[in-house]
């Protein structure tokens, strides 16, 4: 792993501890992660080795289970994930929960290899493990380097470690800001060149490659191309700033039905089907964050904007987080949000077609409209947590969300049923253990 884990962490060894447990399913995943850390202390020893192979591995994991007042939707973390807590579960384990190794090769001091493997909820409901990173670095210089193959985006200021529970001051980053970016890796290259400008380290990084077909539950998919980004963060004593700009031409498979009949039915249908159909589209996302962490306390914040001409719109979203350290323990405050306005368009105008076709033409506009509310979200969350670091490279956090869903929207929320409300509000409780090795 990382580095920049570390400016997040900055917690001392500490004694283990007794940690009471009232839930029968968090007790069982706790044992499971105290066998898997008891295991990886062997390891350990071999990294203090002073000759050390060229090879070493890290493990990490987190085990949680997740509660939402709302029994009418969904609860998660990520849209590639086909439920969660509220209708489908009353408690539910998959929300946060998975296991990831890595395995490191150093085989000169320029040239190193990485695999990172992450085991997780996926679209399909199963635990399939699946290959986040896999790629090549040639270091030419100390601040210049190449990578090949499969690559972590850095979009957010967390993106290298977004999956690592225990590197991250939160439960989960806020849903609002990266729960709706589904590409996190890039099958191509990139290079990075470092800067240093007295107290400030500047370092540029560019990316080109495709990634893999992003498979969504209900058999959705979409196929990327032509993805590129630029990306820059500067550091200065305990304060960060990273910019972001990522583009990719996006096309969803199979394709929404609507648009071909829309297709079927002259120039009034073709021209709604080319604004809204999700084929070769642009999409973009343009983020920009800092953080500042002098060592007792800490203070971050990211704002992004997802934009696509389709029927997918413009997403605008931001989070600002603030905590402090108390020697094990670390309190923290999060307020977020997101806003995606609904497009309006009243479709095919009726007088275009025989008044036989009026029942048609009405229905499919009311398919456009749902297709169009789909992307309908508004939300605002407050959300208060705690860290202990109650062992050596184990923690346990709690979080409590009070999210307020915007009128006539479903928020983040999935798995909306008709009984479900627009422009309530919901409660979503939290807890886990993470680890690393």
């Amino acid at each position: 792993m990382k580095a920049p884990w570390l400016r997040l962490l900055r917690t001392p060894e500490r004694a283990p501890g007794d940690l009471p447990l009232c839930l029968k399913e968090l007790a069982r995943t706790l044992f499971a992660c105290m066998l898997v850390v008891v295991l990886g202390y062997p390891l350990q020893a071999i990294a203090d080795d002073p000759n050390p192979s060229m090879f070493s591995f890290n493990g990490f994991g987190t085990a949680g289970v997740v509660h939402s007042s709302e029994a009418q939707a969904d609860f998660t973390s990520s849209v590639f994930k086909p439920n969660g807590a509220g209708y489908s579960h009353n408690w539910s384990a998959d929300v946060d929960s998975r296991i990831g190794a890595q395995a490191t090769a150093n085989f000169t001091p320029q040239l190193s290899a990485v695999v990172q493997v992450i085991s997780e909820q996926g679209y399909d409901n199963t635990y399939r493990p699946g290959v986040e990173w896999a790629n090549i670095k040639y270091q030419f210089t100390s601040d210049f380097g190449v990578r090949l193959g499969r690559i972590e985006l850095p979009t957010y200021l967390v993106s290298d470690f977004r999956k690592v529970g225990y590197a991250i001051p939160w439960v989960r980053p806020p849903v609002e800001v990266y729960g709706v970016a589904p590409v996190t890796n890039n099958n191509g290259m990139d290079l990075s060149y470092r800067m240093h400008f007295g107290s400030i380290t500047n370092t540029l990084s560019g990316a080109y490659g495709r990634n893999n077909k992003l498979e969504f539950p209900n058999d959705v998919g979409i196929d990327t191309r032509n993805l590129w980004g630029v990306f820059d963060s500067a550091e200065y004593g305990a304060a960060l700033l990273h910019l972001s700009y990522l583009q990719t031409k996006a096309t969803e498979t199979p394709g929404i039905a609507l648009f071909g009949v829309f297709r079927d039915l002259g120039p009034q249908g073709v021209a709604l089907a080319d604004k809204y159909e999700l084929i070769d589209r642009a999409v973009s996302i343009v983020t920009i964050g800092a953080s500042y962490d002098p060592g007792d306390w800490f203070a971050m914040s990211e704002w992004t904007r997802i934009s696509s001409h389709s029927f997918l719109g413009v997403n605008t979203a931001w989070y600002a987080t603030v905590g402090y350290r108390l020697r094990t323990l670390t309190p923290y405050l999060t307020s977020s949000q997101i806003t995606a306005p609904k497009a309006s368009d009243p479709g095919l105008a009726l007088s275009g077609f025989p008044p036989e076709f009026a029942g048609t033409v009405t229905a499919l506009n009311a398919g456009l409209d749902e297709v169009l509310d789909s992307t309908h979200h508004v939300q605002r969350s407050l959300s208060i947590g705690g860290r202990w670091d109650f062992v050596k490279n184990v923690d346990l956090k709690v979080q409590y969300d009070h999210m307020r869903i915007g009128a006539d929207s479903t928020g983040t929320l999935i798995n909306i049923q008709p009984g479900f409300q627009p422009g309530g509000t919901v409660n979503v409780f939290s807890t886990t253990v993470d680890f690393v090795f």
